[in-house]
């Protein structure tokens, strides 16, 4: 005899996320865990161990040159946003002030940030990081920026998402390569 598993159906993922990272919010469980979470789909727990020394450097960099650079917008780390697919944190993501209004329900992004920048770490794969970058242009991000493991940034944008910018349209003066 054959078991299947029947997942429930989620007709709203937007409001399924906004209720189920309520209550990973509220569970006291997780707020003591170190570490990054996010949800898949189903609202399943998703954990990854906090990133390196490295990583926080190149995320604090990117925030405070993003904050430097567009004054006309609000940057954030860790940034929850609700996907198709659950909830995903951008290591770091500018907002600007006009979509901040409607974008945020609660503690998440309901939509994308303008720009979604992944600092990868030794354990991404190239199809995780392939995956977030058509979730945030998905929720409509307009630009993904990846930062390597050695501070070098590559910006993508969502018209033409797999080809590589020489430069960010909305940030034009970002640094392509961060100091270590």
């Amino acid at each position: 005899m054959e078991t299947t598993l029947d997942m429930p159906v989620i007709e709203d993922q937007r409001a399924f996320n906004l209720r189920r990272w309520n209550e990973v919010c509220a569970d006291p469980s997780l707020i003591a865990i170190e570490g990054r979470v996010e949800t898949d789909r189903f609202g399943y727990i998703i954990m990854t161990p906090p990133p390196g020394l490295p990583h926080s450097g190149f995320q604090f960099e990117i925030g405070f040159q993003l904050r430097t650079l567009l004054a006309n917008g609000k940057v954030f780390t860790e940034c929850p946003i609700s996907t198709s697919e659950g909830v995903r944190a951008a290591d770091v993501a500018w907002i600007s002030k006009s979509r901040a209004k409607t974008a945020q329900e609660g503690s998440i992004f309901v939509d994308a940030p303008e720009i979604c920048v992944e600092v990868l770490s030794p354990g991404n794969t190239q199809q995780e990081i392939a995956g977030k970058k058509r979730l945030y242009f998905e929720g409509g991000g307009e630009e993904v920026w990846i930062c390597d493991l050695k501070g070098g940034l590559h910006f993508f944008a969502r018209d033409a998402p797999e080809e590589e910018r020489s430069a960010s349209a909305i940030c034009p003066e970002f640094p392509r390569i961060l100091d270590s």
